[in-house]
């Protein structure tokens, strides 16, 4: 498949316009409203890989920067600005391609963010929700707590979890995912961390990672939602 070329645009929010990146290709089924996570933008090189081997499986995808990112700021914004502009996102990605359905997460920070703010009131449009990778708690300290906000989400969510992630033990995002029933699935990626990344000794690549990443999204997103 021939995708097109990358579009940015710009997304008006309430601290000012940040940035956004259209991946749209021909033959797309789905729209994934992607935010990236807490210490790498949008143009981040796991998104760079991923974006287009989503988008030769019919998944487009609208990027965009939190305003702190856009700023050239390290520290994130706080919940309420960051939720606001995974709105402002949605909006836009439903303007941009309204014949296509929404999803919406993101990585780390940006997928929690996009959780909390389904969790106060359903973004409009969104059919299901995608973690890759998300921050159940800080490394080395296991608890659940920052994934209470899911018990009032009602939209399907896929979570995409590596083995060795510091900041999402498997038994606790287990119990998580448990928890929500049939919500939730929970797809665990062998010998990946936080940034499913492998070490050479497992006899995996990092491609193959994104490769099956990219598939279990792509299968998922098919079958998600209404």
């Amino acid at each position: 498949m021939v995708s097109r070329p990358v579009r940015e645009i710009r997304i008006a929010t309430e601290q000012g316009s940040v940035t956004g990146l259209l991946h749209l290709p021909p033959a797309a089924h789905t729209l994934l409203v992607l935010a990236h996570g807490a210490g790498a933008g949008m143009r981040h090189r796991f998104f760079e890989t991923i974006v287009p081997l989503m988008a030769d499986r019919g998944v487009a995808t609208l990027r965009y920067q939190f305003p702190y990112m856009e700023a050239g700021r390290k520290r994130p914004d706080a919940p309420p600005v960051a939720q606001a502009t995974v709105r402002a996102a949605v909006v836009t990605a439903a303007g941009l391609a309204p014949e296509l359905p929404l999803l919406a997460g993101g990585k780390s920070f940006g997928g929690r963010m996009t959780s909390a703010a389904q969790s106060v009131t359903p973004l409009d449009g969104v059919r299901g929700l995608v973690f890759l990778g998300f921050p159940l708690h800080a490394a080395g300290r296991p608890g659940t707590s920052r994934a209470d906000h899911l018990d009032r989400v009602a939209i399907p969510m896929l979570f995409l979890q590596g083995t060795r992630d510091a900041l999402a033990d498997l038994p606790s995002i287990r119990a998580v995912t448990d928890r929500l029933g049939t919500r939730a699935v929970l797809h665990v990626i062998d010998g990946a961390d936080h940034s499913f990344a492998v070490l050479k000794r497992s006899g995996r690549t990092n491609e193959s990672v994104r490769a099956e990443l990219v598939s279990v999204i792509a299968g998922w997103s098919a079958k998600a939602g209404p």
